[in-house]
């Protein structure tokens, strides 16, 4: 494999570079972020034969802005019993974790310019995915606090509900990860997508697809988003546990979901799909191994465009995934998200990492080279793995629904008995 040295950015250099980064990120996140809500009606709108927002601006474009300017001159109000200073707090712990966990994944190739090379992320930390599962969890102290500080019964169940969810699925999302850990033999997301371009040769989706898809489901429960949104389930629970927030505060939570939605997006982009590779090329395949000198192909303006492009469109789809599940799947029970935590997506996750780390040690003892062959060894135990838990392991008991599952589905119908009706009078009298 070739390398290639063009240059070290020099100190100065370095630090613009970080602080223009921070700003794309941060700018483009939140550019995105008002765009998903006018995306998420749009999509509604379109599985609903609806026409949409097309008002404000050309086929609606605008709407995000009216809604940010609406929000803005909305009246504040602040319950008289609330605790105050955690109600003030509780929106910002919110978004803040969402914001930042995007610093740590790779979003293009390396840009070369003429002061040196650009890695395209903002902190390549050595501990890349675990400081992403260290902050994201620290969402759910928002959302409790929120619930908590409002002192309404509404808010407060609804912040019990998403705590509890939030925590249950934040075990089973952090065992799926495991494998992806178990292949990589490294946490560092930039080695995470090398390893999908070249050491492997194969997206994760392949070879792990169960981890994939617990990563999925995890991450729909992580953002409260539907089938796992009884948080703020609306027909119980008036709003959940921003019931009490108007105004800004109430947006800054809604923000918070979004960002949390587009950094899982990519999350699941850049672990199982390969990240900013595009695919059935090799002209993108690099990786930084030293400051400014690069491994694989030769950097360009280009590759880095493409690149950005091909991240991009791999992080909407999952994006787009997220609204269509929630137009087209009903909210699960609270019985139903627990059971499907702790009961099936827990155990799975755990059988799975003994199942991958029993076939890594047998592909070993093979002699089997790592690259493709055992990338496909690896898909096929995970195509059977998928087989068992999709068609024999929940069986209708959870994933379908009530109508079929439950404790007592196998129970015999209970006779139906019919009330005694009251005796006719006699014909003529008073009775």
């Amino acid at each position: 494999m070739s390398q290639h040295d063009l240059g070290a950015l020099s100190p100065t250099a370095g630090l613009i570079a970080i602080h223009a980064k921070v700003l794309v990120v941060f700018g483009l996140t939140m550019v995105l972020v008002a765009l998903f809500t006018l995306m998420e009606r749009r999509v509604s709108a379109f599985m609903q034969d609806r026409l949409g927002p097309n008002r404000v601006g050309p086929q609606g474009i605008l709407q995000p802005v009216a809604d940010g300017i609406k929000n803005f001159i909305k009246e504040e109000t602040s319950p008289a019993q609330a605790s105050r200073t955690y109600f003030l707090l509780a929106p910002m712990i919110a978004i803040t974790p969402a914001l930042v966990t995007f610093a740590v994944i790779p979003f293009a190739s390396p840009l070369p310019t003429r002061w040196g090379l650009v890695d395209m992320i903002v902190a390549d930390l050595p501990i890349g995915i675990l400081f992403i599962l260290a902050l994201s969890s620290l969402g759910v102290y928002g959302l409790v606090m929120a619930g908590w500080s409002s002192n309404s019964k509404y808010s407060f169940l609804g912040a019990l509900r998403g705590g509890a969810q939030m925590i249950s699925y934040e075990v089973a999302l952090g065992m799926s990860l495991i494998p992806v850990f178990m292949l990589a033999g490294n946490v560092t997301l930039t080695h995470v997508v090398w390893l999908q371009q070249e050491e492997l040769g194969l997206w994760l989706a392949f070879p792990l697809g169960l981890a994939f898809f617990l990563f999925v489901v995890s991450s729909f429960a992580e953002t409260n988003r539907l089938p796992f949104d009884v948080p703020e389930a609306e027909a119980e629970l008036v709003t959940g546990y921003h019931t009490e927030y108007s105004s800004m505060k109430f947006s800054m939570f809604f923000i918070a979901e979004y960002a949390h939605m587009f950094t899982a997006a990519a999350l699941m982009a850049t672990l199982f799909l390969g990240g900013w590779d595009v695919p059935f090329t090799d002209f993108d395949d690099m990786r930084v191994i030293a400051p400014g000198i690069v491994e694989g192909a030769q950097p360009a303006l280009w590759k880095t465009l493409v690149t950005a492009a091909a991240f991009l469109a791999k992080t909407l789809f999952f994006v787009f995934g997220f609204m269509w599940v929630r137009w087209t799947v009903p909210r699960f029970r609270y019985d139903q998200v627990m059971h499907l935590g702790w009961k099936v997506m827990l155990p799975t996750a755990l059988a799975f990492i003994l199942l991958t780390g029993a076939t890594i040690l047998v592909l070993d003892a093979l002699g089997v080279e790592y690259g493709l062959a055992y990338g496909l060894a690896l898909t096929a135990v995970n195509a059977v793995a998928m087989a068992l838990f999709f068609f024999w392991l929940d069986n209708d008991r959870v994933i379908t629904g009530s109508p079929r599952g439950g404790r007592h589905a196998d129970a015999p119908e209970a006779e139906v008995v019919e009330p005694p009706q009251p005796a006719l009078a006699p014909a003529g009298s008073d009775g």
